[in-house]
């Protein structure tokens, strides 16, 4: 198995060496998207589709990105990056390039894959598309939701109807009925509905299936020619309707390890005429089983527990299978290779037997020898006759009973008096009749194998020897010729092949395994004997062909030998092109329809037949040049009437083709006209949208401009009651600190009064103390002096008067000493208390009174100091210091209270101002 990692290339081959899937897998090549980031990781493929073709297929990730692979051309390109994960995928579209693809936005865009441009967007959908389903024309697609359904035009891309259905019921899946015009709806409530396309009228409607096996469907499939509907769901069941019948006819039972059906798609045969009998079943553990609808046979099964399978698609044709596995990768699968092991071709039906030992064979016992082609038979004795005898009549009996028995019900010699009655089988089943007559086996197998060895080396400059001017039928011949000479060596030499193989090739030009297996038919039993004196021409025929026309008409081979003509000349040139050249294209079929009706012999007759039915002109002839001028005149004579009929069929073409290119000319001017108008409307439309819009956006801005000066008002007037609020608050809790400093104050003011009180009664004390000592001290100092003077009686009067003076200036002296101490004491202590209970004042005062417009504050009153002469006159004075002080402060709070009270009254003004109309706001303004 080859792996190709796409990484972040755009274009590139798939593979490097031609893949040679196994029988076992099937797979061809397993393809990744990795990216190469910081981080590294694998790009997960959703969604997957063929085109029409079968060769090229299209892939997108869960990024966006979808890629074309070309299985044909071995090549992959990147055709567009949609940035989106894709729902959905189809590729099957009328002009071949483009494609559709639903996004996660639930839009559908198509774009082509050689322009890589966008062709049209639509839009319409309001949840996810999980199914695209295109019409056998290209021209209608339906897109699937859950809820909706809708019919797109896509030559106009233009939605033409829309199911809408209610959200209980829910769609399952619509899509259209391959090659018909029926559209087909499935809902969740397991109801069916068959719609004509052109006027959407219902046809008909299935009916319930049983309740005994009833299954909620979920997945469907129907084979090509549209008869067969297989539906399943969550179940090991399937159930199969004939549409025709409109029925249930069968139900396939899974095996027990299938519990759910996730996906359902028939596997297409170029040769079953569209009644596919193998339907590949995907369950949920990611195994696809392949089974016969017919047999109920398991044929294969892709897929495995490890590396199980989230989707498939199948090509049209039936050669490759797309999966999409659980991991992100993609799987591409070979038909072929998976069912090699089932179409392998029988077992030959005749068989060698060996011979036994001289020693038996000379005891006079039957003597065979069977080899494949024919059966030979030695001379036997006379006592063997009646033995063999009988054995030629069994053998006769029972080839003629299996040679009138021919498959799909037919039988030869019902046939043969149909043909004989009408001359020719009927147009219509003449393929039909042909293919059962020579019994081919359409093995597909085989005949790929014989394909994929390409174009045989005799053949590759095939059209130098046989131009032809259709390509396609030049293509064919080289494929056909290059089969049979891969299938047998013999082929490559032999030169009259192309002339044998081109009638067929051009009758079946469009099933080239048809067209190979008619042409080994018929030189397997009508030429086998050809070539027993190859290169030469078969002696052994033309001498038969000789001996039946001497019992026919001696007189014409008797001219024949009198003038040197053998039968090489009159009857192999008749062989080697089957009549192709001597007969047209309806009498050539009537010969054919009783060639392949009769024995072998049949055409060696017709040989002999042609040649009594011109021998007058034979006759005529008196030498060889002129026999081989007859056969070229024929030739010229018939190659003539060919090409007039050639050139009349082509002017009745050229005719036909005119007119029909002038009615398409007229339909396009015709839709051309209906396209300007409805572009004339459309635009119309867009006009009056446009107008509409601007309408809107203008009430839409005005009313935006309103909303934001009616929010702007809104603001303000939350600012300003916020603010008042807040103002208020302040007040309060200004008023309320002003009660408590005003109140401190007073407690303060009475401590003061007390400390006052206090210091005045201990300076007092003091002061009385110092006196009392101070008497003391005089009274000692009196007793001591009259002590002195008792006992200095005998001293001077003057110094006695002298003493006296003295004493009384030192007590005088003492006196005023003390008393300018105490007072200094006093003065000191009462003015450091009064400096601080002012400053303490002014410090709460310059909070709690605010600042006048020209910056200035209140007086304080009093000076903060004064000198004060005594006690008694600093004690009054600062009483009355503190009272000036306090009705200053009284008058301020009354000023404050009445300032408040009036800005109160202004902003509920201006609120109230606000809360009025713009129109009443601009009056008052006014």
């Amino acid at each position: 198995m080859q792996s190709t990692d796409l990484g972040n290339k755009e274009s590139g081959k798939l593979w490097h060496r031609k893949p040679s899937p196994a029988a076992r897998d099937g797979i061809i090549v397993n393809i990744i998207h990795s990216t190469s980031d910081y981080l590294p990781k694998v790009l997960r493929f959703l969604n997957v589709a063929f085109d029409s073709s079968g060769d090229c297929l299209i892939a997108g990730d869960h990024q966006g990105n979808i890629y074309v692979f070309d299985l044909y051309g071995n090549r992959f390109n990147l055709v567009q990056r949609t940035a989106q994960a894709c729902t959905a995928l189809a590729f099957n579209l009328r002009r071949k390039s483009e494609f559709l693809v639903a996004l996660a936005d639930y839009s559908i865009k198509c774009f082509d894959t050689v322009t890589k441009e966008l062709v049209s967007w639509m839009r319409g959908h309001e949840s996810s598309v999980f199914s695209i389903s295109v019409h056998a024309s290209g021209r209608y697609a339906i897109t699937t939701s859950s809820d909706t359904a809708q019919l797109w035009d896509l030559d106009t891309f233009q939605r033409k109807r829309k199911l809408n259905i209610l959200q209980s019921v829910g769609i399952q899946k619509v899509f259209f009925l391959p090659l018909s015009n029926t559209i087909l709806s499935c809902f969740k409530d397991n109801s069916i509905f068959a719609w004509e396309c052109d006027t959407l009228s219902c046809r008909y409607q299935l009916p319930a299936p049983p309740e005994s096996s009833s299954i909620l469907y979920k997945v469907f499939a129907v084979t090509r020619d549209g008869r067969i509907l297989a539906a399943g769901g969550k179940s090991n069941h399937l159930h199969l309707w004939c549409l025709e019948a409109k029925q249930l006819f069968r139900i396939i039972q899974m095996p027990t390890k299938v519990r759910a059906i996730r996906h359902l798609e028939f596997l297409p045969d170029s040769f079953d005429a569209g009644s596919n009998q193998v339907l590949g079943v995907l369950s949920q553990d990611g195994i696809m089983r392949f089974v016969n609808i017919q047999t109920c046979k398991l044929l294969f099964e892709i897929g495995s527990l490890d590396e199980g399978i989230s989707s498939s698609v199948i090509s049209p044709h039936g050669r490759y299978i797309a999966s999409i596995m659980e991991n992100g990768s993609l799987n591409i699968y070979s038909v072929q290779a998976l069912t090699q092991e089932i179409n392998k071709p029988p077992p030959p039906l005749v068989k060698v037997i060996e011979d036994l030992p001289k020693s038996k064979l000379n005891s006079g016992g039957l003597k065979i020898k069977v080899t494949t082609g024919r059966v030979q038979r030695p001379a036997k004795s006379r006592e063997n006759k009646i033995q063999t005898r009988i054995l030629k009549q069994d053998l006769a009996g029972s080839f003629e009973n299996k040679e009138n028995e021919l498959s799909d019900g037919l039988n030869k010699k019902r046939l043969q008096v149909l043909l004989k009655g009408y001359g020719e089988y009927p147009m219509k089943y003449r393929m039909f009749i042909w293919r059962s007559l020579l019994q081919l086996p359409e093995n597909h197998t085989a005949f790929s194998s014989l394909e994929d060895k390409g174009v045989h080396v005799a053949f590759l400059n095939l059209q130098k020897k046989y131009p032809i001017k259709s390509g396609k039928l030049l293509r064919v011949l080289q494929r056909t010729l290059s089969a049979l000479a891969h299938w047998s060596a013999i082929f490559s030499d032999t030169p009259y092949l192309p002339l044998l193989a081109f009638p067929f090739v051009k009758l079946f030009q469009n099933n080239q395994l048809i067209c190979f297996e008619v042409v080994a038919t018929l030189i397997i039993n009508w030429c086998q004997h050809w070539f027993e004196y190859f290169p030469n021409p078969p002696i052994n025929i033309l001498s038969m062909i000789e001996n039946v026309l001497a019992f026919h008409d001696k007189d014409l081979l008797q001219h024949f030998i009198d003038h040197d003509i053998t039968s090489q000349l009159y009857a192999w040139p008749l062989l080697e092109t089957v009549f192709s050249e001597v007969l047209t294209r309806e009498e050539w079929l009537k010969l054919f329809d009783n060639v392949f009706s009769n024995h072998p012999s049949f055409l060696l007759m017709t040989v002999v037949a042609y040649n009594i039915c011109s021998r007058a002109p034979l006759l005529n002839c008196s030498l060889k040049d002129d026999f081989e001028m007859v056969e070229d005149m024929q030739a010229e004579v018939d190659q003539q009437r060919v090409e007039d009929e050639a050139w009349y069929q082509k002017q009745e073409l050229l005719r036909k083709a005119e007119e029909t290119r002038r009615e398409l000319l007229l339909q396009e001017e015709e839709k051309m006209i209906q396209q300007r108008q409805r572009l004339a409307s459309v635009k119309r439309e867009l006009k009056v949208k446009e107008m509409h819009l601007q309408d809107a956006t203008r009430r839409r801005f005005l009313k935006l401009q309103q909303d934001q000066r009616e929010m702007e008002l809104r603001r303000l007037d939350d600012e300003i009651e916020r603010k008042v609020h807040m103002r208020d608050r302040e007040i309060a809790t200004t008023a309320k600190d002003l009660e408590m400093r005003h109140l401190e104050l007073e407690s303060q003011k009475r401590h003061y009064e007390k400390n006052l009180i206090r210091n005045q009664e201990a300076v007092a004390k003091e002061m009385r103390e110092d006196a009392n000592a101070f008497r003391r001290k005089v009274d000692l100092e009196e007793h001591m002096f009259h002590k002195l003077i008792e006992t200095d009686q005998t001293q001077n009067q003057k110094t006695q008067e002298w003493e006296e003076a003295k004493e009384k200036d030192f007590h005088l002296k003492s006196e005023k000493k003390a008393s300018a101490l105490a007072d200094a004491s006093r003065k000191w202590f009462l003015e450091k208390e009064i400096n601080d209970a002012l400053e303490h004042a002014e410090h709460l005062y310059s909070k709690a009174v605010p600042s006048y417009p020209n910056g200035q504050v209140a007086s304080s009153g009093a000076p903060r100091t004064s000198q004060l002469d005594d006690i008694s006159e600093m004690d009054s004075s600062t009483c009355i210091s503190l009272n000036q002080r306090r009705i200053q402060w009284d008058t301020m709070e009354r000023d404050l209270v009445e300032r408040v009270r009036n800005l109160r009254q202004r902003l509920t003004v201006q609120a109230r101002n606000r809360r009025q109309p713009p129109h009443l706001l601009a009056t008052q303004r006014a």
